[in-house]
């Protein structure tokens, strides 16, 4: 009896063994999220401080992007302060990013982008009676790591937002200059460790913004190979 029971405990670690050889590797907590686009390019862009932002503050990092002006009036107040409650959901969260590039850099100027940062961060997060939010302003400084507002090359903006982020929601005119182009979107991407596009999310849709808020979450719960990164990693899905 003793020699079978030696015999079972013997089988039961080997299939042990076997198992966690097989499964070592693999990730349990990988979201079932698609990837849309399975390589954003590299980017440089400026932020409101003035500091080159490109692909390399984004590695090993989950980030949501974005397209405004900070003069806009129409469909922009309210997708910041949509964006703004995201942000206040993760800004602890240093393996988390927000990157907002201006549609006009032409008149977005480095200081503009600090004076709207200060307005996002410092002003108060005010719910409406029909469900939406605003930011009233307020004076003062806040302080901020993971909010990027950017600006650059505008035909690297738009190249970035219609062939990296897929968030552009209108065909180009091929004919037109792209000093006469403009997009206006209100599309918030959402792309993971490996620059991989993962969600799009309308930033005027509460029940979408909710759904961007726990992607995010479970994005950040997954685990990445760090050789991908030391070996110029594919981008494609494992």
């Amino acid at each position: 009896m003793k020699k079978w029971l030696f015999y079972g405990g013997f089988f039961i670690v080997l299939l042990l063994t076997f198992y966690a050889l097989v499964f070592r590797d693999y990730d349990f907590s990988k979201s079932t999220l698609a990837v849309i686009n399975p390589a954003v390019p590299a980017f440089s862009f400026t932020d409101q401080d003035g500091k080159t932002i490109s692909q390399r503050q984004t590695d090993d990092k989950v980030y949501v992007a974005e397209y405004f002006f900070t003069t806009c009036k129409g469909i922009c107040p309210k997708m910041n302060a949509n964006m703004r409650r995201v942000f206040d959901t993760y800004k602890t969260e240093r393996d988390f990013l927000i990157l907002s590039h201006t549609c006009m850099p032409e008149t977005d100027s480095v200081p503009l982008l600090k004076e709207y940062e200060q307005k996002m961060l410092n002003g108060n997060l005010v719910k409406k009676e029909d469900g939406s939010f605003i930011i009233n302003e307020a004076k003062g400084a806040a302080g901020n790591t993971n909010w990027h507002f950017l600006t650059g090359d505008k035909a690297q903006l738009y190249r970035m937002a219609r062939n990296g982020y897929m968030i552009d929601n209108g065909k180009p005119d091929s004919t037109q200059q792209i000093a006469d182009q403009f997009i206006h979107t209100q599309f918030f991407a959402l792309v993971d460790r490996y620059r991989r596009v993962r969600g799009i999310y309308d930033g005027l849709k509460e029940d979408e913004v909710q759904k961007l808020i726990k992607d995010i979450g479970e994005l950040l719960k997954e685990k990445v190979d760090h050789t991908r990164f030391m070996t110029g990693f594919g981008n494609s899905p494992t």
